[in-house]
C-alpha cells in the first residue's frame, strides 16, 4: 500500500536489528529517501530501457520526446493512436511500440491513477502492472521501489539481491530453495524490505544498480 512517508531513520535501526544487514549498512553510503514520480512516465521510461544500455535508452528517449511536441511529455490519447511505424523512427522495435500503447491503454483507464493504486498492497500492484504487456514481475518491482518508493517491496528474482544475500549470509542454495530461503531471511526486515535491498545493492560495487 503507497504509504504516507515514513521515518527513515526509524526503518534504518529496524534494519539494522539484522547484525549481518547491519554490517552491510555500515558499510555503505546513505541511501535517501526518493519522491514519488509519474507512474505512467517511468512505465514507459522502463520499456523504452528494457534490455538495452544506458547510452542507447537515453539517446532513444530523446528521439521519443521528439515525436510529442512541444514539451515531450507522451500523453496517453497520443500515444494509443500512434502507428508502429512513427515509433519504430524514434528507434523502437516494433514489440516496444505495442508495449507502450498498452500502457497508454492501461492508462487511459484510469487504471494508473494514484487514487486507484493508494488501496492496494505492494503484492497486489505489482499483479495489477503486470496485467500491463510488456510488464513484467521484475519492472513492476522497480517501478515500486524507485518511482513509488514503496516501502515494502522485495524482488526476490532479482539477481543482485541474490547475490548480495547468498554472500553475505553465506547461503549455498540455488533456484527455488534460494528463493525460499532469500524470502524468509527478508521477513523480518518488513515493513522495509526495499531499504534494505537497496542496501544490499550497494553491497555489489561491480553489479550495475537497478534503474528506473
Amino acid at each position: 500500500m503507497l504509504l504516507p512517508d515514513f521515518s527513515h531513520e526509524a526503518a534504518v535501526a529496524h534494519l539494522r536489528r539484522d547484525p549481518i544487514l547491519a554490517t552491510i549498512i555500515d558499510g555503505c553510503r546513505p541511501v535517501e529517501p526518493r519522491p514519488h514520480e509519474d507512474i505512467y512516465l517511468a512505465l514507459i521510461k522502463a520499456i523504452v530501457s528494457q534490455q538495452i544500455s544506458t547510452k542507447a535508452a537515453a539517446a532513444i528517449w530523446k528521439k521519443v520526446e521528439a515525436l510529442f511536441r512541444p514539451d515531450g511529455y507522451p500523453e496517453p490519447s497520443v500515444l494509443v493512436l500512434m502507428s508502429d511505424d512513427e515509433l519504430r523512427a524514434a528507434g523502437l522495435s516494433r514489440q516496444k511500440a505495442g508495449y507502450l500503447r498498452a500502457i497508454a491503454e492501461f492508462s487511459l483507464q484510469d487504471k494508473l491513477e494514484y487514487t486507484f493504486i493508494a488501496g492496494l498492497t505492494e503484492e497486489e500492484l505489482t499483479n495489477h502492472l503486470t496485467a500491463i504487456r510488456g510488464v513484467g514481475r521484475w519492472t513492476a518491482q522497480m517501478i515500486q521501489m524507485f518511482a513509488l518508493d514503496q516501502p515494502d517491496v522485495f524482488p526476490e528474482g532479482d539477481l543482485g539481491v541474490q547475490n548480495a544475500m547468498r554472500r553475505a549470509y553465506q547461503l549455498e542454495e540455488t533456484g527455488r530453495p534460494l528463493l525460499r530461503r532469500i524470502t524468509h531471511i527478508a521477513e523480518d526486515w518488513r515493513p522495509y524490505r526495499t531499504l534494505a535491498c537497496k542496501y544490499l545493492w550497494q553491497s555489489l560495487p561491480t553489479t550495475p544498480k537497478p534503474e528506473k
